[in-house]
Parts: structure tokens; C-alpha cells; sequence
């Protein structure tokens, strides 16, 4: 291997160990994934224009072929770093201070950053779920290839399974509040003059995924939305 390969080797290297480069391939990736749930929802609140528009939409998607395996890789690799990224922080952060404070006072700390640490797992748990439920079908009743519209209605009519989407989109609206503020924070767009403001944009897009994706198991389970 050249000089110069191994300079930018041991360059990636050091980056890649050190904790500011974690923080910045956690927000990269966090921006990545944030942008992917943006896009999702608004695909998804087609719902709402009828079956010929939301399973236009799904078809739509599957036509891209190659770009959609593309995209799914991409959001795989997201998910793969932004997890071991997480874990890696927080386990420097346990090295760093082994030994719990014997009084902990949250002085700065918002709802969100404090559960974090559980929130995190829940989604990824939750985004299992949903796959297996709507992609692929193996946790729905009566999975209808082809039909988006019909497979989203039958599966919301379950009160728990609605139940289960709403708490998880909340959770998951906490977790892009912290995640896009600390985004912000990692990749240095922080300053007192606009600090205020990026903290309300972060906290307008977790309540706006909020609402969004729970609206949609509202929906059916209210009856608004039926075959």
C-alpha cells in the first residue's frame, strides 16, 4: 500500500475512534435516517387521498428497482452506524465516569435526551414491527400484495397494534426532538443569536412526525379511514 493510502487510512482511522468523529458520522447518519422518516410520512398520508393515489405511490416505488435497493442500502448502513455509533458514545461516556452521580439534577437536560437511551431501542423494535407488518407481511392478518391501502386499514383496525404504532411514533417523534437539536449541535451549526431557533425547528419537526404518523392509526380506528 502507498504512503499516501496509509496516511488516509490512519486519518479515517483516528477519525472514525475518535469521539467527535463518532458524533459526526452519528449526525450524518441521524440526518440521513431524519430525512428518509420526513419523506415516509408524507408518502404515507396518501392514506388519506384514497387507495388510487397511496397504492399508485407503493407501485410507484417498486418500479424504481435498482434506486430503491439503493436507497434501502443506504438506510441500512444509516442505521447500522448510527446504532454503533450510539453505543460506542455511551460506552466512552460509562468509561469516562464508572461510577454513578450520587445525586443526579437534570439542570439543561430536556424529556427527550434523558430517555434517549430506551427510546432508541423502542423504535428500532417498532421499525422491525412495521416491516414484518406492512412490507413483507409475515405479522399481518390478511396481507394483500399490491394493496397498501387495504393491508394499512385492516392492520390499524386492531386496537392494540394501533395502540402500539401511536406510543412508538411518540417515542419516536422524543428521540428526532433530541436527536435533530443534537444533530445541529454535532455538526457545529450552534451560535447564541440562532440557537433558540434551531432548538424550536427541531422541536416543530419531532412534533410534526408526531402527528403525522399517529393521525393515520387515528384514522382507522376512529373510522374516518374505511374500505
Amino acid at each position: 500500500m502507498s504512503t499516501i493510502a496509509m496516511g488516509g487510512l490512519n486519518r479515517t482511522t483516528a477519525f472514525y475512534q475518535s469521539v467527535i468523529g463518532k458524533k459526526i458520522i452519528m449526525a450524518v447518519t441521524g440526518f440521513i435516517l431524519s430525512g428518509f422518516v420526513l419523506g415516509h410520512m408524507i408518502g404515507n398520508l396518501q392514506l388519506f387521498a384514497g387507495p388510487e393515489k397511496l397504492n399508485a405511490y407503493a407501485a410507484f416505488l417498486q418500479s424504481l428497482g435498482g434506486l430503491l435497493w439503493v436507497a434501502r442500502l443506504t438506510l441500512l448502513a444509516s442505521v447500522g452506524l448510527h446504532i454503533a455509533m450510539a453505543v460506542q458514545l455511551t460506552m466512552l461516556k460509562l468509561e469516562a465516569r464508572p461510577q454513578p452521580y450520587v445525586k443526579k439534577t437534570a439542570l439543561v437536560s430536556t424529556y427527550a435526551a434523558r430517555t434517549m437511551i430506551w427510546s432508541g431501542p423502542i423504535v428500532g423494535a417498532f421499525i422491525i414491527y412495521h416491516l414484518l407488518h406492512f412490507t413483507t407481511g409475515q405479522a399481518h392478518p390478511d396481507f394483500k400484495p399490491g394493496d397498501v391501502y387495504a393491508n394499512v386499514i385492516i392492520g390499524f383496525r386492531n386496537p392494540a397494534v394501533s395502540l402500539f404504532y401511536m406510543v412508538a411514533n411518540i417515542l419516536l417523534a422524543f428521540h428526532l426532538y433530541h436527536g435533530v437539536w443534537s444533530m445541529f449541535q454535532s455538526l457545529g451549526v450552534a451560535h447564541p443569536r440562532y440557537t433558540p431557533i434551531l432548538k424550536r425547528v427541531a422541536q416543530a419537526y419531532g412534533v410534526i412526525i408526531g402527528l403525522g404518523n399517529v393521525a393515520m392509526p387515528m384514522a382507522v380506528l376512529t373510522g374516518i379511514l374505511t374500505l
